[in-house]
């Protein structure tokens, strides 16, 4: 019997997958399946070619997405479905589950592998199949050895986990990972990759797969603000959801029938506000806004003068701040803010230092920064990335830069090279630029020192910086191939750095930024501490001159009564 013939024996009802679903629910003794269970299913089906499905977590997709693959070998036994997902067990465990659906519902008998086919957790065939060299159903984890399998059907359930998407060396090697389905897919009308997961960062797989032609289709667990459909999640929320939204359904559930109002909230608490605006709303923007602590948002610019500053300078959180002029490699919403006034006096600066983090290691450039200090508040009138790192080139415009700024100190991160970097750019500055200088070294991990020390200055809005600074870090940045250029400007490193270890692939410009600003926060700690200091001992000496003042009148008082 061909398969034509087996598709045709199918009672018509069944070659719809919302009621082959019907069916494998009742048989696992699960109550009907919800309106939006049957909305995922349909998609599946008939969704496009390349789609991916994010709905959120305990909706049962993965579940769905197993019936899904048995159905498409009740209709047609010849194909080959590959399932991969980010460990081997997570995919194994869909294939077992996939076979299990098979063995036990009776209408599926005619599927169950013969004896002389392949009938293992990790790979099996469906009885009608032909021999190919390619089984029916094949589990795989993402690391794998995906080089050589082909398939009808590319299931990636949850391929993208916090485990291989914290850092961005690991979000590219994912990237690249994904992109072997396109040699693995068949060239067949019929063939299709789908995607299934929640997005575990601003950078997600999920998002980079819209530019590659996939279709998105998005099932968060509450219906969101009417406000925010657009920006937090495009044209990709499914109509079911986006059709019924109004001032009625907002923050309501939408599976009120497996999870109440009462329950979501209960998770809300138990994951707390990221995790549950990542796993249940599938909103990474939020999990993003508390992710990245550095925000272009909270610095403020303006012209910096070499020479003085203004004694003070404000920050606003008005939007008609914003400065829309500058090329802006930030998050979605994060914006340069222009000052909302200058207070007092243009005065001299209390002191300008240059730091420069060498270039070594594997490292592209060296980074610079040239931060000036007034009344608390930092100023940033040059910074960026050099390419190379002890050529003479480099050594002899470092000197210029510190010499056109009026630096009076330099710090160089010695880290690496053993000083080397020091001694050779200290006869340039002796013969050009005389000026103290001096080596730093750090053993904390280099995220965390950078976050701990940058956070607090931009959260208190006191760093300034020079228009100038952000136009020539994005320039400069051009002359890198096209893929690589935005993570080498400043401003993205500056937006993207988490504390996680290897969080950014480049770091040499925000690392020299770190430096100059550690530089002054020590600085400035060492101030308050010595003012301390010597208000102790001002309090100290006025109690001594009191109590000596009041020991001479008692005195004098005394002889006079004696006399």
């Amino acid at each position: 019997m061909n398969n034509k013939t087996k598709h045709q024996e199918i009672p018509p009802p069944l070659r719809d997958f919302r009621n082959f679903l019907y069916l494998v629910w009742k048989h696992l003794n699960l109550p009907d399946p919800t309106e939006l269970q049957y909305d995922i299913a349909d998609y599946m089906q008939h969704g496009p070619k390349r789609s991916t499905i994010m709905a959120f977590r305990g909706v049962g997709k993965s579940w769905i997405c197993s019936a899904y693959v048995v159905h498409q070998l009740l209709l047609d036994p010849t194909k080959n479905v590959l399932v991969v997902s980010a460990s081997k067990n997570r995919a194994d465990d869909f294939s077992t589950f996939t076979l299990k659906i098979i063995h036990d519902i009776p209408i599926l008998k005619q599927l169950k592998p013969t004896e002389n086919q392949r009938f293992s957790k990790i790979a099996f065939d469906v009885g009608p199949a032909p021999a190919s060299h390619a089984p029916s159903v094949k589990s795989l984890g993402i690391s794998s050895q995906l080089t050589g399998s082909r398939a009808d059907i590319i299931v990636a359930d949850d391929v993208e986990v916090p485990n291989n998407s914290a850092t961005q060396g690991m979000r590219d090697k994912l990237d690249e990972q994904v992109k072997e389905f396109e040699a693995i897919l068949k060239p067949l009308d019929s063939s299709r990759v789908l995607f299934l997961g929640t997005p575990q960062c601003e950078d997600s797989i999920y998002n980079k797969l819209r530019e590659r032609g996939y279709n998105a289709r998005i099932w968060p667990s509450e219906y969101p603000d009417e406000s925010e459909v657009i920006s937090n999640y495009g044209g990709d929320l499914a109509p079911l959801i986006a059709d019924n939204i109004d001032e009625t359904t907002t923050s309501t559930t939408t599976e009120p029938l497996r999870f109440t109002d009462m329950d979501l909230e209960e998770r809300k608490m138990s994951y707390g506000r990221t995790g549950y605006a990542l796993q249940f709303m599938l909103n990474p923007k939020l999990s993003d806004a508390d992710r990245y602590p550095l925000k272009i948002n909270d610095l403020i610019i303006m012209d910096v003068d070499v020479d003085t500053a203004p004694e003070k300078v404000l920050w606003s959180s008005d939007q008609d701040q914003a400065d829309r002029t500058l090329p802006n490699v930030g998050l979605s919403g994060d914006r340069y803010k222009r000052p909302a006034k200058t207070v007092g006096d243009n005065v001299p600066y209390t002191g300008s230092v240059l730091s420069i983090d060498p270039s070594g290691r594997g490292k592209d450039e060296t980074g610079y920064a040239v931060v000036k200090m007034l009344n608390g508040q930092l100023f940033v009138p040059d910074a960026g990335g050099i390419r190379g790192g002890y050529d003479e080139v480099t050594l002899k415009r470092l000197v210029s830069i510190a010499k056109d700024n009026k630096v009076n100190k330099v710090v160089i991160e010695s880290n690496f090279g053993d000083g080397m970097f020091m001694e050779l750019i200290k006869p340039l500055f002796r013969t050009t630029y005389p000026i103290t200088i001096e080596e730093v070294r750090h053993n904390k991990q280099k995220e965390l020192r950078i976050v701990d020390v940058m956070e607090p200055v931009l959260n208190s809005h006191r760093l300034i910086v020079d228009p100038s600074v952000i136009n020539n870090d994005y320039k400069s940045a051009l002359s890198y191939p096209i893929e690589q250029q935005t993570r080498y400007m400043l401003m993205y490193q500056l937006s993207r750095i988490t504390r996680d270890k290897g969080s950014l692939v480049h770091d040499d410009r925000l690392d020299a930024l770190s430096i100059a600003i550690g530089y002054w926060v020590q600085q400035m700690a060492a101030d308050v501490n010595q003012n301390m200091i010597d208000r102790k001992q001002e309090l100290l000496d006025q109690e001594l001159t009191n109590f000596t003042d009041s020991f001479y009148k008692r005195k004098r008082s005394k002889a006079f009564l004696w006399s």
